[in-house]
């Protein structure tokens, strides 16, 4: 079973960074979309950024563009995607979410993606 396990969470002010780990242990998302989510109280969970690991075109939602970053690295058997939020905005606080699936189609549906990590808290005070 696909597993994906979220950390990098944590509470910071207005301003600051926090960089987001996703440890996937399947490797049969080497080549497909991986995403990160976030879901705020009451709100749908809403695309924040996604690639394909091939080579793929970035997305990003309006709101983060110029200030998160979507990134992967791989290890041995274990695939990492990373979240880099610079500038965090009270706006910004939600939990945030990784997400994969199989193809080189990203879309912006959390309904589209089979696998899911367990999802990180990231807080932004003013």
């Amino acid at each position: 079973q696909v597993q994906l396990v979220e950390s990098g969470g944590g509470s910071v002010q207005a301003g600051g960074s926090l960089r987001l780990s996703c440890a996937v242990s399947e490797y049969t998302y080497l080549r497909g979309c991986l995403a990160w989510f976030r879901q705020s109280p009451g709100k749908e969970r809403e695309a924040v950024a996604s690639f394909y690991t091939v080579g793929g075109n970035q997305y990003y939602a309006d709101s983060v563009k110029g200030r998160f970053t979507i990134s992967q690295d791989n290890a041995k058997n274990t695939l990492y995607l990373y979240l880099q939020m610079n500038s965090l905005k009270p706006e910004d606080t939600a939990m945030y979410y990784c997400a994969a699936r199989i193809g080189a189609y990203c879309p912006l549906s959390s309904l589209s993606f089979p696998d899911w990590g367990q999802g990180t808290q990231v807080t932004v005070s003013s």
